[in-house]
């Protein structure tokens, strides 16, 4: 009787041991560090985000923002996305008091063609890749969809010179898109970070230096090839003024080419509502519809259905 009690009793207690794992608990393997192209001794590298559930999933970039001469591939702010069957490549680049401008450009491009010559070693599809950024991140997306193939822009870095460096869809979050412009536009909270921050990129202000920044600046390469492209602003930010992504909008309206813009009402220079459940859901479907694949839910509890 007493053996039985305690059988009994471990049978109760056991299983209260055992962790548990939440039904919405998602594997997502994190591959860090790799790198993608390297200049001299600086190496260039990406942080891979993989959604263990998906079998090859289409693949995103993200650009980090910071004034080009801060920030790190570490804030990745989509881990949804990934969740969502997305894999994810957050990457670095050559901030500004390192180098000048157009290297930023030269090592994303050389990032997109390391990922897509790489696709079969890591089981991502990049056969059509989204690319996303914010401020600074989003000018530097901006412009990288916008220069598909330009001779000046596209460099010479890493091993896969045979592979395409174009995008097939963007999401321009609060970027910078025209820097002869961009000053004029700015309150003087802005002009305190705008100004040091593109004499530091470019090597002197703008208007001392109109062709470089003109290169620059996503509004003047805009033509009808353009992939599409999604952007979203906060109406009260105070670094980079609105008035920068309807230049950007404007110029997609008049090539004909597929834009939307999503304004934050009250939204100042990034924060949480950029990134909530709505805007999260207007940029997977965006990029549902623009990328090659389909991409089906991982489950139903996820999507709020």
């Amino acid at each position: 009787m007493k053996a039985r009690y305690t059988l009994s009793l471990l049978l109760l207690i056991v299983p209260l041991t055992v962790p548990a794992r939440s039904f919405g608990e998602e594997a997502i393997q994190r591959i860090k560090d790799i790198e993608y192209a390297k200049v001299g001794k600086h190496a260039l590298l990406l942080d891979l985000y993989l959604p263990e559930a998906k079998t090859n999933p289409p693949l995103l970039v993200w650009i980090h923002g910071g004034a080009w001469r801060a920030g790190s591939k570490s804030n990745m702010p989509l881990i949804q996305l990934v969740k969502n069957g997305f894999a994810i490549a957050s990457a670095d680049y050559r901030l500004s008091p390192v180098a000048k401008f157009p290297a930023q450009i030269h090592d994303i491009k050389a990032a997109i063609r390391f990922l897509r010559g790489s696709a079969s070693k890591y089981g991502y599809n990049a056969r059509k890749i989204g690319i996303l950024g914010s401020s600074a991140g989003g000018h530097l997306v901006a412009l990288m969809g916008v220069t598909n193939g330009h001779p000046q822009l596209e460099g010479d870095l890493g091993d896969f010179d045979q592979e395409s460096s174009s995008v097939e869809a963007i999401v321009d979050y609060y970027g910078p898109t025209n820097f002869m412009t961009i000053l004029k536009q700015s309150t003087p909270h802005g002009l305190s970070v705008r100004v040091p921050a593109l004499q530091l990129l470019l090597g002197d202000d703008p208007t001392n230096q109109p062709k470089l920044a003109q290169l620059a600046s996503p509004v003047f390469h805009v033509d009808a090839k353009d992939p599409p492209l999604l952007i979203i602003h906060g109406d009260q930010d105070p670094q980079v003024p609105i008035n920068q992504s309807h230049e950007l909008h404007g110029a997609y309206k008049k090539h004909k080419r597929n834009v939307t813009f999503e304004v934050i009402h009250g939204g100042a220079h990034g924060g949480p509502e950029f990134y909530d459940t709505a805007r999260i859901k207007l940029v997977e479907d965006f990029l549902r519809k623009h990328l090659a694949d389909k991409i089906a839910p991982v489950n139903n509890v996820q999507q709020g259905k």
